[in-house]
């Protein structure tokens, strides 16, 4: 009558409690090799969520392109330059126009306050990555009809009004007047502290000043990734389109992409350096697991005379050497887990245990344990009986 899993599991246990000690030291090399593949899955989530953050605070990935200044003729960029290259561009989410008119007197009734004033095109919206609080923002008949409107963001609302509304009220800025049709967020700017905005329809600002001149085009990538390549492909087009003129071009997440870059190299080598420790580990269960064959040779022949299976002994030495794997696993991961805790809550970091982490860190542990133990496993369930309880 072969044994119940109930029962191999009984064996199983009471094996590996007959000597602690190995045991323990056996469970090292797993512990340390998962505890380093999960502590490097964990500072990449953390990480990449503190980039998300971070990103959420400037609004979106954005690149800038405007001509280069340093000398020389300089050509002015107008609007029908921008709709060239939306026409052309690949991977283009969105463009928009933009000019900086630099800090303007703002004033509602005895407030006044010098944002920056900023001219922009009917798609600044979808460029910036802001989002509108409240109101709406420009539309197509706002340019068209010259209207004069603004949209201010949440920081220059709460300088100019308060707590009250600011929808619908006339400000002054530059000694002109505006109605606020709406409220954006604030966003970070990552070379100043943050300042009150004011946005003004493009089409007002060149007919007050009687220039079709844009300062620069913004354009906004699908993907964080494709900030560079957008901003080359911006600036190729432009300087076909005028032979001779330079372009340059900035954009908002230079910083960010630079860490992104910094965090996929350091996860590659602790990756790696887990991936060692795990292996490691696994040759340390191995070791164990043959020389446990060695010395319960004599036990495996009286099972075996008393009607054990091969495939009975073969699995209890995988149980034994997949629970000793599991167990480091499961410490491993633990000690990481309740570290994490400790750090981002001390740092204020942002933090939720990811169950694919776990399930994939205990998994690896769980299959080194199994591919440490099959080769003990198979020499002992084919150990002869009989020779095996004349070892003694």
């Amino acid at each position: 009558m072969g044994l119940s899993p109930l029962d191999l599991l009984d064996i199983t246990f009471r094996s590996l409690g007959s000597n602690p000690l190995r045991s323990t030291l056996t469970t090292l090399g797993v512990f340390m090799g998962v505890a380093a593949v999960s502590a490097t899955l964990q500072v990449g989530n953390i990480s990449r969520a503190v980039i998300a953050q971070e990103l959420a605070k400037r609004g979106a990935p954005q690149v800038s392109v405007y001509p280069n200044r340093d000398g020389g003729r300089t050509t002015q960029l107008k609007l029908e330059d921008m709709e060239f290259l939306r026409e052309r561009m690949v991977g283009l989410r969105a463009i928009s126009s933009f000019n900086w008119a630099g800090p303007t007197p703002t004033l509602f009734q005895d407030k006044e306050f010098a944002p920056p004033m900023s001219p922009v095109s009917q798609d600044f919206l979808l460029t910036s990555g802001k989002a509108l609080v409240s109101g709406r923002f420009f539309t197509a008949k706002d340019f068209a009809n010259y209207r004069p409107v603004a949209v201010i963001d949440q920081l220059l609302a709460e300088q100019l009004f308060g707590g009250q509304t600011a929808l619908g009220k006339m400000i002054y800025a530059g000694n002109r007047p505006y109605i606020v049709v709406g409220v954006v967020t604030t966003s970070l700017d990552i070379n100043a502290p943050p300042a009150g905005q004011l946005y003004v329809p493009m089409s007002v600002y060149n007919a007050l000043t009687g220039s079709r001149d844009i300062g620069s085009i913004q354009m906004r990538p699908y993907k964080l990734e494709d900030v560079d390549a957008l901003s080359q492909q911006a600036k190729e087009l432009l300087q076909k389109r005028f032979p001779g003129q330079k372009f340059k071009s900035w954009n908002n997440v230079s910083d960010i992409l630079q860490q992104q870059q910094t965090l996929e190299m350091a996860s590659q080598g602790l990756t790696v350096v887990g991936a060692i420790a795990l292996l490691v580990g696994g040759v340390g269960i191995a070791n164990i697991m043959i020389a446990s064959v060695t010395e319960r040779t004599t036990e495996i022949g009286l099972r075996r005379a008393l009607g054990a299976t091969q495939q009975e002994i073969m699995l209890q030495f995988i149980l034994e050497a997949a629970l000793l794997s599991l167990i480091g696993g499961t410490v491993g991961l633990g000690a990481v887990h309740g570290l994490t805790i400790v750090v981002t809550n001390t740092l204020n970091l942002p933090y939720q245990f990811d169950n694919k982490i776990a399930a994939l860190a205990l998994g690896s542990a769980l299959l080194v344990g199994v591919g440490a133990g099959l080769p003990p496993a198979l020499r002992a369930s084919h150990l002869d009986p009989v020779k095996a309880l004349r070892s003694e």
